[in-house]
């Protein structure tokens, strides 16, 4: 248990049978009445976020959680097959618990957040940006850096990203697994 005014950043709690992290907190203390936590919670499972008030002093059920990092090998029908890094063992994670999946591709390593008291895994996070290889976009023309227009890309995982005119089949890209936006060209 811990208490309200000790939640911060990446805090994890349960509440009303459900997992939440904290992804922003603020200390109101108001000119009058009593001081509070205003808070914003990411449900862990489906990632709605909540806005919560506590009161300080309020008494909350904190989870322990552990980041390890785990390398995908392969799919197996619904489930994607990781390893731990450290023990060698083998995991099946779902789709819905993966975040950026489209991007996720063979011998990657991400970082598997899980439950330590049941060893549950919570979600694996692919890291913010990867490199990744334009497989097909449509050619583009000599001269094509004046305007921001994009094109469709479809990059090795299969995923398709808005790219700048500029960019051929075959050129390595960097893209932001959270939004899957374009970043930049890789040389």
């Amino acid at each position: 248990m811990i208490n309200a005014q000790d939640i911060k950043n990446g805090t994890c709690i349960r509440m009303d049978g459900k997992l939440y992290f904290c992804i922003e907190f603020l200390h109101v203390k108001p000119g009058k009445g009593n001081t509070f936590m205003r808070t914003k919670l990411k449900d862990v499972v489906n990632g709605y976020v909540i806005e919560r008030r506590f009161n300080i002093g309020e008494r909350l059920e904190d989870v322990r959680v552990e980041r390890r990092p785990y390398q995908y090998l392969y799919k197996d029908g619904e489930d994607y097959i990781f390893m731990n890094q450290e023990t060698y063992e083998q995991h099946p994670i779902a789709r819905d618990l993966i975040t950026g999946v489209d991007f996720l591709k063979e011998e990657m390593v991400v970082e598997v957040v899980s439950d330590a008291s049941t060893e549950t895994i919570l979600y694996a996070e692919l890291p913010v940006k990867v490199e990744l290889t334009v497989t097909y976009t449509e050619p583009g023309i000599k001269g094509d850096t004046a305007t921001n227009t994009l094109k469709p890309a479809t990059v090795e995982t299969g995923a398709t990203v808005r790219v700048p005119l500029f960019v051929n089949t075959g050129d390595k890209i960097r893209v932001d697994t959270r939004t899957g936006d374009y970043i930049e060209r890789v040389r």
